[in-house]
Parts: structure tokens; sequence; C-alpha cells
């Protein structure tokens, strides 16, 4: 019998949000996940690696996992571990899943899985881009096998959260960032602007976590460091950024507002290196290569994010 659902493949570098939109993703009747490509980024590779096979052992999910990168393109770069913990799910010390990573390179996965399903593979980067960079520097042609091509990443007005002016996975390896905007002629873009603007309540998301399920036990125990932290420091909203990107790639039917404009990704500048220069008045005559999220149906966000942690 053929298989209608959309195939799915996820680039992540997991962390506490990545794990909550892989949670969705693993949840949805609609797309099949081919594959989780991995990235350095929240925290080291060792870290992301493992956590992903962790989340896919805890949901029960058999999903073959691709490590990557283990750093960006040029520059080091600083992780995030102070938000999601030195191991990028919370210190909570969890036992290592059973199953291993597979042998093949990300980029390589990526360039295979886009042939795989060429035409309508939906391809979404919730972290550095650096794995997505390698891949379009093997094979440029890689865009014209993609069906969407989805990134959480960017400030669209430099209103940056790692940096003044830039945001935390194209701040992490900016030349990969220019290379994937650079080459893509069109991304869906979820920025960290618009995960601002579609936060939770935390007594929200304290009673979806209350859910008697294997996956919100785990949830509330590796996000309970980060969500401490955002209590104090951003006060009454919780903000969980891949999870609005996996939103607009699950169901973009719940998009109520998106413009289109040219973007580029400052690779140099002394207060600006990895800010994402949005061309809003398109002065520069370049083409549209982003579709930037505005608004998106937030009681259909939230529902998500429920029947997610719920599954």
């Amino acid at each position: 019998m053929n298989d209608t659902r959309i195939p799915l493949l996820i680039d992540t570098d997991p962390g506490v949000d990545d794990a909550l939109a892989l949670l969705m993703a693993f949840a949805d009747p609609r797309h099949r996940l081919v594959g989780l490509t991995i990235a350095a980024g929240n925290v080291g590779l060792r870290h992301t690696v493992a956590n992903a096979l962790k989340l896919c052992e805890v949901a029960g999910v058999e999903v073959p996992v691709f490590p990557g990168a283990d750093a960006p393109l040029v520059h080091p770069a600083r992780d995030a571990a102070y938000v999601h913990g030195r191991d990028g799910f919370g210190d909570t010390g969890y036992a290592p899943a059973a199953r291993s990573a597979e042998a093949e390179h990300a980029a390589l996965a990526i360039l295979r899985l886009s042939h795989a399903h060429a035409g309508r593979l939906v391809l979404v980067a919730l972290g550095p881009l650096t794995n997505l960079a390698l891949a379009l520097k093997l094979d440029p042609s890689l865009p014209q096998r993609i069906a969407r091509c989805v990134v959480m990443g960017a400030a669209v007005t430099a209103h940056g959260n790692i940096t003044p002016a830039a945001e935390f996975n194209i701040a992490f390896d900016p030349e990969a960032a220019h290379v994937v905007f650079s080459q893509f002629p069109k991304i869906e873009l979820a920025d960290w602007e618009a995960v601002l603007a579609h936060g939770f309540l935390h007594a929200d998301v304290e009673r979806w976590l209350a859910a008697d399920s294997p996956r919100a036990r785990f949830y509330a125990g590796i996000s309970a460091h980060t969500r401490q932290w955002s209590r104090a420091g951003r006060g009454e909203r919780w903000h969980a950024a891949d999870a609005l990107a996996m939103a607009l790639a699950l169901q973009p039917e719940g998009v109520l507002e998106s413009v289109p404009r040219p973007l580029a990704v400052e690779v140099a500048g002394i207060h600006t290196r990895g800010a994402t220069v949005v061309d809003w008045n398109r002065q520069t005559g370049r083409a549209d290569n982003v579709d930037i999220l505005l608004r998106y149906d937030q009681a259909r966000f939230e529902a998500m994010i429920a029947a997610a942690l719920a599954a």
C-alpha cells in the first residue's frame, strides 16, 4: 500500500525546545518522519545525538538519527547550555538510549533522502544550519528536490537573543546561514521575534505537562530547568522557538499573516555578526527568498503541543 503521508526530515540540535518540536512531529498523522540529522548547537554533538536517540526511545519512535557537524563551518561559537542544561536536556541524568546513531553523515543523509523523496520532502531546520550548508556545498541542486524548507532562526528586526542583533541559530554559524539563505529560493521562516509573539502561560504549560503519558513525564523533567530560567527572566510566558517552526511546518494552514522579503546574513560586522538583514523596502532589487511568519493561530498551536505531550 502506498504511504500518502508527507515525508519529513528534521535537522536539529536537541535542546529542550527542539525536543518539544520533535514530539509534535512524532504525533502528527499527516507526516512521516524519515530522518533526524543532528548538529552541534544548543550543546555539543555528543549530547545532541544522545538526546535525539533518547527522545525517540521515550516516544517509542523508530527513526534513523544521523550525526553531522560538531562545530560551525569557520569560527568557534558558544553554546546555550546555560538555558538547556550542560547536556541540553536539563541535566536530569537520564539513562542513555539503547539504540545507536547511524554511521552515515547528516549532510549525506540529507542529500540521499532528498533524492528518495524528491519533490515531496519537507525539510525543517531547528538548529544552526551547518549540516544543510555542507549538503548544499556537496550538491547545489538540493533545493530543487525540496517541497518546503522551514527554518527556525533569525531576528527580522535585529532584536537578537544571543547578541543585541542576532538570534542564536544564525549567530552560531553565520557562514552556514549565508550559504543556506543564498541558495534556497524560498525559506519559510519562523524567527525569534515571531516566537516572542506566540508564548504560553506557565500555568497552561504545567497543565499540559500533567498529562498521564511517558512523553509528558519525560518532557516535564528535561524542561524544568529552562522553564524556571524563563519564569525568572522573561516573566509570565514561556517561549518554545522550535515548536513554532514545527507548527508552521506541520499545519501551514494555521498561518494568519506572513510577508515575503529578501533576507541576507551578516557574516562580518563588529556589532552585527549573525544578524539577519531584511530588505523591508525592497531597495536592493534582490528576489524575495524568505516568507516571514508574523502571526500563527495561537489556539491551534497550543492544541498541537497539548496533543503531542499527551500522545
